[in-house]
């Protein structure tokens, strides 16, 4: 399984408008190939920053599967308009799980 973490920088005062937009599209990451979950997360210190977490059961359903499709249009389409920038995204792998 590969987790994607995406850290997505918000323009000033669209928090709300971004977080409604996530919501909505989650849908879409639910019917999304390969999609496990998917959540998100709010810096404390930093409100504007979030953390947007997919787990895929490969790196391809994300990369070949998912980007580009009409399905990430669509999602790009619901959430672009509120980004201060391009998101940074990572993969990673499980290496160890305690507790």
């Amino acid at each position: 399984m590969i987790l994607e973490i995406a850290q997505i920088d918000i323009k000033p005062g669209a928090e709300a408008d971004f977080e409604a937009g996530i919501a909505k599209a989650s849908a879409i990451f639910k019917a999304a190939k390969g999609c496990r979950s998917f959540a998100l997360r709010r810096s404390v210190e930093k409100p504007q920053r979030y953390r947007l977490l997919i787990e895929w059961d490969t790196l391809e359903n994300h990369t070949e599967d998912f980007t580009g499709s009409q399905a990430w249009q669509d999602y790009r389409a619901m959430v672009s308009p509120y980004f201060e920038s391009a998101p940074s995204v990572e993969h990673t792998e499980l290496t160890l799980q305690a507790f």
